[in-house]
């Protein structure tokens, strides 16, 4: 009798393609100082309750959280000799904690981020209240382990209201040494009594060496690339990691050509030359690209913003409007499912209606 498949796994939410999952990373690129502000903390018995890991996306927060969460795994013990002495928060890739965190089946940590929706074959486009409801069994019994308990959420920008409260009751109200790492891209967006509840930790952007040393610590089929378009995409990155694979993916760089060459001409504007962009990359399977655009504009808007902040800010209020309202079309559209046309479309008129305002 033929066996039967096994069950694929879900995508997931806060994996990129192609690249280990920050669970399954054990190599850690810049942050010296926060991670051993977390270590000194953890030896002194001096950790948070909450911590509210802040900074862009793709610059590593996910990972060190799930860092500090195997160290404390490993050693629930932080007056234990090998934690005195550790030099940071990394763990042997054979520890049994490791296998258990990669493969989400350790009984101390509950990971809070969008599900897969196996009717609609998409993920949520939000962290639901019965998410966290969820995850909230697992402050209501001992530690498997006798260590922490740890909730991982990944992002907190995901959070609806109702899921944001819920949190919040669990932040308020832990039991003892339980541990929660709320990754944020932006921060000062949260709950405020959930900010105020938590510790912040903001990281920063990474250097464009230290993104060129995570392009090469994660081999094929990043390390394809040619030392010179490896090296673009990490100076176009800002800072961040996950933006300069997704430059080295596909086409990446190549549209983000045709985007910085869009935008260097305004505000004049080749209006066959953006509809033709925005057809490209609004079909149902380019989703990728169209981030990528999404990004590009983002990241051209906030070049333009600090290259020219002496100008005043009078001048510069039509350019920052459009910042926020190009941030906030493009999660509208991807959490009702909308075309992303229209979008694209209405973003350049409106950048070039403010540079000719500002010109």
């Amino acid at each position: 009798m033929a066996r039967k498949p096994l069950l694929e796994a879900a995508p997931e939410a806060d994996r990129i393609e192609a690249t280990p999952h920050p669970r399954e990373t054990l190599d850690f690129f810049g942050h010296h100082d926060a991670e051993q502000g977390l270590l000194n903390a953890y030896r002194a018995g001096r950790l948070a309750q909450a911590y509210a890991i802040g900074g862009q996306p793709g610059i590593g927060k996910a990972t060190l959280a799930w860092r500090l969460a195997r160290f404390l795994l490993a050693h629930p013990d932080p007056t234990a000799r090998e934690v005195q002495q550790a030099d940071d928060l990394s763990i042997n890739a054979d520890d049994p904690v490791m296998h258990k965190i990669a493969a989400l089946s350790h009984g101390d940590v509950v990971l809070l981020r969008r599900e897969w929706n196996e009717k609609s074959k998409r993920h949520y486009t939000e962290i639901r209240v019965d998410d966290v409801r969820q995850a909230s069994h697992l402050f209501r019994s001992a530690s498997a382990a006798g260590g922490y308990r740890i909730c991982i959420v990944d992002s907190a920008d995901d959070l609806n209201n109702s899921a944001a409260n819920a949190l919040l009751k669990l932040v308020e109200e832990p039991p003892p040494r339980s541990l929660f790492l709320i990754v944020s891209h932006r921060p000062a967006l949260l709950l405020p009594t959930l900010r105020s509840r938590s510790q912040m930790l903001m990281l920063r952007p990474l250097e464009t060496e230290e993104i060129l040393r995570v392009i090469e610590s994660l081999g094929e089929p990043w390390t394809d690339a040619d030392d010179t378009e490896r090296r673009t995409a990490a100076e176009r990155a800002h800072g961040s990691v996950g933006t300069a694979l997704s430059l080295l993916a596909d086409e990446g760089i190549a549209l983000d050509n045709q985007v910085r060459a869009l935008l260097g001409a305004l505000p004049a504007l080749d209006w066959r030359a953006v509809h033709a962009l925005a057809d490209r990359i609004t079909g149902r399977d380019q989703t990728a690209d169209c981030d990528r655009v999404m990004t590009a504009v983002v990241d051209w808007i906030d070049e333009r913003l600090r290259a020219e902040a002496s100008s005043g800010a009078a001048r510069l209020a039509p350019l920052a409007e459009v910042w926020e309202k190009a941030a906030d079309a493009a999660r509208e559209a991807e959490a009702l499912n909308l075309d992303k046309r229209p979008v694209i479309l209405s973003i350049f008129a409106e950048l070039a209606a403010a540079r000719a305002l500002s010109a």
